[in-house]
């Protein structure tokens, strides 16, 4: 068996890298397929010798077996909507091979060297992301993979649009010649909601780590306390993400001057001795609770990863088939409720994250509530500029987007194929609204940091010469590619710019 982890699949699919082959595994993926063929010789098998779906119970003509399969590609290829990104295509692809990989699937030999071609090549098939129900698997999107596999339909290379055979045709590939169960196991199984729902955490996980940065600077640029992310607090809540979160605040603040410690406050005789005292005691909750809110995002996302990852390492198409017991098991491993009820998790806490990010955005551009800064970050005249106020609308907009689009796609089961299957996950559905959420996210989140940066460009000399080290580097990384806001000119592209530094980066906490 092959076993890949996230670390390996963004290697593959963000990184690019070329796919080996392991040796050791094609007598086992030989072996499957011979087993399977001798087997089926003089058995009714699913997917072999029916019809599929609630069409099963007809048996198929020997003469129309091969006819079968590519009947079933070339029908179930309806997919609609945008099509998929090369990042998230490329995953679907190692997903898809890692599945047959467990040569437990029974499929010819010549399948797996046509996807790792495909992968290898960087030719992208056009998957699209509307059509599965994610129940006998994705399979209107992988029947689209399948379609490409044959040198049908269109696939994109080098950013254009192209036919497929003409395509396979410049590169010297031949099409996939279809055997056995080649056409129904391609399209069996969870590989395009795996796929994309991999990329998800990936992205996830680098919001969360630009939610924690930023976090992280608002305490600082405010001259918080320290002790609402110190050990001492977060120890005895029995909660690891919290736990974890308030670490990675101490170690991104650890060299920094301007977090203040609870005891100068004591020692402090002016303050002490005042009726009403002049800085906040406590800061409000969005400054102040960040690993109590990020700590379950944290979880939720190890929690996917782990699910993800015994997903990409599973056989999840129908039917199993068993060389070690000399059998061929039916059942519904191609059933995507795993992948369904994580992803609606993630986007559940990438909104919560989200939101959080719009609370402080809104915490630094109101006076009022920092009581430090001016309105709307204006570093020019009050009430003839702007500052950011512009950005803000944008960035609730977007906030609100995502609170409606956390709604969850698992328990939105719809029959259909004629009730066959009657209840289904909806898995790619909630993978592809996932995706939508991590994206507004990262929308939001580089409004967010603009603001953290134009708040740091207000501080005096002395101060910004006491913020951190991390925070000088992030400082430094968002001004590479946009200056302060200072006269009131369009800043789309500025956003557009920031996004992409923020999606390019997993930065250290």
């Amino acid at each position: 068996m092959n076993q890949i982890n996230l670390t390996d699949l963004e290697n593959y699919a963000l990184e690019f890298k070329q796919f080996s082959l392991n040796e050791s595994l094609v007598s086992q993926i030989n072996e499957s397929f011979d087993f399977l063929k001798e087997f089926s010789s003089d058995k009714i098998i699913y997917g072999i010798n029916t019809g599929f779906g609630p069409m099963a119970q007809f048996k198929i003509d020997e003469d129309k077996l091969n006819q079968l399969q590519y009947n079933l590609i070339r029908s179930h290829s309806t997919g609609t909507g945008n099509i998929l990104d090369e990042e998230y295509v490329r995953a679907v692809l190692i997903a898809r091979i890692n599945n047959f990989l467990q040569a437990n699937s029974g499929i010819s030999l010549g399948v797996i060297e046509k996807l790792v071609e495909f992968l290898n090549e960087r030719i992208s098939p056009e998957i699209y992301e509307h059509g599965g129900v994610g129940a006998s698997g994705d399979l209107v999107q992988l029947a689209h993979l399948a379609l490409n596999l044959i040198g049908e339909g269109y696939v994109t290379v080098d950013g254009k649009r192209q036919l497929t055979k003409d395509v396979l045709q410049s590169k010297g590939i031949k099409p996939l010649d279809v055997k056995l169960r080649d056409g129904l196991g391609l399209m069996n199984g969870t590989s395009c909601m795996t796929g994309i729902g991999a990329v998800n955490l990936i992205y996830a996980y680098r919001l969360l780590n630009w939610s924690i940065a930023s976090s992280s600077i608002i305490n600082e640029v405010v001259e918080a306390f320290d002790d609402s992310f110190s050990n001492g607090l977060n120890s005895v809540k029995r909660h690891p993400g919290q736990q974890k979160v308030a670490a990675d605040m101490r170690s991104f603040l650890s060299d920094s001057e301007l977090i203040r410690k609870r005891e100068e406050l004591f020692k402090d005789n002016e303050e002490m001795g005042r009726s009403e005292f002049k800085k906040k005691i406590q800061e409000y909750y969005s400054i102040r609770c960040v690993p109590q809110i990020l700590g379950p995002v944290s979880e939720t996302l190890d929690y996917a990863k782990s699910v993800i990852e015994n997903e990409l390492n599973s056989t999840n198409d129908n039917p199993v088939v068993s060389v070690e017991e000399q059998n061929v098991f039916h059942g519904g491993n191609f059933h995507g409720d795993y992948i369904s009820l994580e992803m609606d998790k993630v986007k559940i806490v990438i909104t919560r994250l989200t939101m959080l990010a719009e609370r402080q955005l809104n915490f630094l551009l109101n006076a009022k509530l920092n009581g430090k800064f001016p309105a709307f970050l204006n570093l020019k005249q009050l009430g003839f500029n702007f500052g950011i106020q512009g950005l803000q609308f944008t960035a609730t907009s977007t906030t609100a987007e995502n609170q409606t689009l956390s709604n969850p796609m698992y328990v939105h089961s719809i029959p259909n194929n004629n009730d066959n299957q009657d209840i289904v996950s909806m898995g790619t559905n909630s993978a592809v609204m996932t995706k939508k959420v991590i994206e507004n996210g990262f929308q939001v989140m580089a409004i967010h940091m603009i603001a953290v940066c134009q708040a740091i460009d207000l501080l005096d000399d002395a101060q910004k010469a006491q913020i951190s080290s991390k925070t000088k580097k992030i400082y430094d990384l968002i001004r590479a590619v946009m200056p302060a806001v200072t006269d009131d000119v369009p800043q789309s592209e500025n956003i557009k710019k920031v996004i992409e530094v923020l999606r390019s980066n997993n930065i250290e906490l």
